[in-house]
């Protein structure tokens, strides 16, 4: 989770300016040294201004004007995850430096850890902070699986798609929006995610072995997300019940005069 600090004046953040302007030289750099496609780096710089977009507009409705240290560094951690879109894109059309791509990813998913550490020691943490760094996650495990669908079956994308169907569903099924109990099992599940795709992408493993893993992650995350919506399901069928047993709170009648 990370944090954001509280207004200290009016004005904009200059945050998302920021960011843009290092994504964009982000890419220029990997795209003069590792000679990434034209639509590589379009990739990379919609990722970006999508990203400083809604960072901005985030920041606006949370009514902050300034970013704290933890969310500082996933910021970094999302630049980076933009050096990873525009890397990937590329390896559609042509082969992409691997080294290169496993230490940008492997920097943004170490990041993970420290920007939890910032927010946790500052103790400055807001609904914005936790929503960012999970928006973060999300995007670059579905990265990094798409790179991995590409290589071994499309239906591996399954794990990096996993969430954002999950966020669907919720449009249909309400109940899918409460809150879940926290569970070890759930932080454990997503990083393996991280850990097997780091492994897939730098092509350590034999062929057997990376769809082992492949296998592994998908089918932890299938069984996660499966519990989880069980759990919100039964949640829902049981408010459901005390509703109808003890009925809505009824107006008492107005007076008439």
């Amino acid at each position: 989770m990370t944090s954001v600090t509280a207004p200290a004046g009016t004005g904009s953040s200059r945050a998302p300016v920021v960011g843009l302007a290092a994504q964009l030289a982000l890419l220029a750099l990997l795209g003069s040294t590792l000679g990434l496609t034209p639509t590589g780096l379009i990739a990379g710089a919609a990722y970006g201004l999508a990203l400083c977009g809604l960072l901005g507009a985030g920041l606006d409705r949370a009514g902050m004007t300034q970013i704290g240290p933890a969310n500082a560094v996933t910021l970094a951690r999302a630049i980076l995850v933009g050096g990873v879109t525009a890397m990937v894109v590329t390896s559609f059309v042509q082969p992409v430096n691997t080294a290169a791509l496993v230490t940008i990813a492997g920097v943004a998913l170490a990041l993970d850890g420290v920007d939890g550490q910032v927010a946790r020691r500052t103790g400055n943490t807001t609904a914005l902070g936790a929503r960012f760094d999970m928006e973060i996650d999300a995007f670059l495990i579905l990265v990094l699986s798409v790179y991995a669908g590409d290589r071994f079956g499309w239906w591996w994308v399954a794990i990096g798609a996993f969430r954002y169907a999950f966020v669907a569903a919720a449009f249909f099924a309400p109940w899918l929006n409460a809150a879940l109990p926290p569970r070890f099992s759930r932080k454990v599940v997503a990083a393996l995610q991280g850990i097997v795709l780091a492994l897939v992408t730098a092509d350590l493993l034999p062929t057997v072995l990376t769809l082992a893993a492949l296998t592994v992650a998908l089918g932890s995350l299938t069984w996660s997300f499966g519990r989880d919506s069980l759990w919100l399901y039964r949640a829902s069928r049981i408010r459901a019940a005390a509703r109808e047993r003890w009925g809505a709170p009824q107006r008492r009648p107005a007076l008439v005069h």
